[in-house]
């Protein structure tokens, strides 16, 4: 994702992930028919075989290896999380990361923000 597409994302207050090296990994709602939603099972960013979901376990994305991934323990550059345009955190089960959604808890954070659409 180039910086002009950011800020249009931002501009538009929407909720989404980005890796740490300007990947777009999804957007941040609960409609599992929306085509960029994480939870989308059949969206590039919900899918198990798709190489930009986190839901990947074998991708850059989603791999426990990967330093670009939530499920890396140990990495210091995990997805970052824009809620309504703001930066607020990072996703990862990384507990020493300040500001950390752990992934497999991301539903019920969506949830409590009331991402819905």
């Amino acid at each position: 994702m180039n910086q002009a597409e950011l800020t249009i994302r931002i501009n538009r207050k929407e909720s989404f992930i980005i890796a740490n090296d300007g990947q777009f990994l999804g957007k941040l709602s609960l409609n599992i028919y929306d085509v960029d939603s994480i939870l989308n099972k059949y969206g590039r960013y919900g899918n198990s075989y798709s190489p930009t979901s986190i839901m990947n376990k074998y991708s850059t994305y989603g791999s426990q290896y990967s330093s670009l991934s939530p499920f890396n323990q140990y990495t210091n550059t995990p997805p970052i999380i824009f809620l309504h345009g703001v930066q607020v955190g990072y996703l990862s089960v990384n507990r020493y990361i300040a500001g950390a959604v752990n992934p497999y808890e991301i539903e019920d954070w969506m949830k409590y923000n009331a991402l819905y659409y």
